[in-house]
């Protein structure tokens, strides 16, 4: 198979569907999904990865929302897109909507919905020195956790102006759990990293803070557990 991924979603694959042409006239979009779905899956075997059925449909909705968008989307593109989607973190929160207005006017705004485990929305809408520093500060007044950004790193995964941005984000809770090094006696405070992936560099540089969250809050959760009534 070729390198370019998007005729996947974009064509109808007949030859590998037991769809007659005429059934396909007349069910167009729901014979796309199914080709395209099946085609995905395929190629995803072909890369080493086996999903179940939701997680395969998880990808295939975020990769043909990235398809609509960018003409040749490659094998690279997908691989990112799975780290993105797949390999995370118990989901503690999440991205529901993130919109920025920057420019050389004034400060950058961002507003923030994010989801919480319980499936509720929590908005909020802060300024910042840049578009990403601004949508951090958003995400900081709903999670209500202080940390502190050790870093921050930006790569596209493809050549082009519609590459796919990966961020990777490092953290260090201003509460979080510390040990002691038993060699130096030094005491070393635990670090928490998040990726994030996609077209947008302010997105894909929020889904890495909100991994790098769900990984931190997820840890407190496991060296604090709730204690529950009638506990000794």
């Amino acid at each position: 198979m070729s390198g370019t991924l998007s005729s996947l979603l974009l064509h109808c694959f007949v030859s590998r569907c037991r769809t007659t042409q005429q059934q396909c006239h007349r069910c167009h979009q729901s014979h796309q999904y199914f080709c395209g779905r099946h085609a995905l899956k395929t190629r995803l075997l072909e890369l080493g990865y086996e999903f179940g059925d939701k997680e395969l449909g998880d990808i295939f909705w975020r990769f043909k929302a990235v398809a609509e968008r960018k003409k040749n989307l490659t094998d690279v593109d997908l691989i990112a897109l799975i780290s993105d989607e797949i390999f995370q973190p118990k989901i503690i929160w999440s991205l529901g909507d993130l919109q920025v207005t920057c420019g050389t006017l004034g400060l950058s705004t961002a507003t923030v919905r994010l989801i919480d485990a319980g499936g509720e929305d929590h908005v909020a809408c802060s300024v910042g020195t840049g578009p990403v520093d601004s949508a951090y500060n958003a995400v900081d007044l709903i999670v209500k956790e202080q940390v502190t950004l050790l870093e921050y790193g930006l790569n596209a995964v493809t050549e082009g102006i519609d590459a796919i941005a990966t961020t990777r984000v490092l953290i260090r809770g201003n509460k979080s759990h510390t040990s002691t090094n038993a060699m130096t006696g030094e005491t070393v405070h635990r670090t928490f990293s998040g990726t994030g992936a996609g077209m947008d560099i302010v997105v894909s540089s929020v889904r890495a803070y909100i991994n790098a969250l769900n990984k931190m809050l997820g840890f407190n959760d496991q060296t604090n557990p709730k204690v529950t009534a009638g506990s000794s």
